[in-house]
């Protein structure tokens, strides 16, 4: 069975910092992209940042700058550091992992359970 267990939202004011910590454990074979995404009270689920196993990254243009996405492969670990935070920055923080469970099977795709960060004004 995997899980994936994030860590590190809370309550922070404006221009504050956060990090997100995400760790996979189980019987993994191989994570490929790893990933968070965000979902606002009343918006849909958005994408943040992705990773892939070789370090490529990608991420939204509002959080460009601002956030940055890392892992640990050795730890099976995703990161986010989240610098300059706003208000609109409010929302639970999923995070997300492609990996296959054996050798020659096929990717599936996990989620955490999520992670409140708010930004008070």
């Amino acid at each position: 069975q995997v899980q994936l267990v994030e860590s590190g939202g809370g309550l922070v004011q404006a221009g504050g910092s956060l990090r997100l910590s995400c760790a996979a454990s189980g019987s993994i074979f191989r994570i490929n992209t790893m990933g968070w995404y965000r979902q606002a009270p009343g918006n849909e689920r958005e994408l943040v940042a992705v990773i892939t196993s070789d370090g490529s990254t990608n991420s939204a243009d509002s959080v460009k700058g601002r956030f940055t996405i890392s892992r640990d492969n050795a730890k099976n670990t995703v990161y986010l550091q989240m610098n300059s935070l706003k208000p609109e920055d409010t929302a639970v923080y999923y995070c997300n992992a492609i990996l296959a469970l054996k050798s020659g099977s096929a990717w599936y795709k996990y989620w955490g359970q999520g992670t409140q960060v708010t930004v008070s004004s």
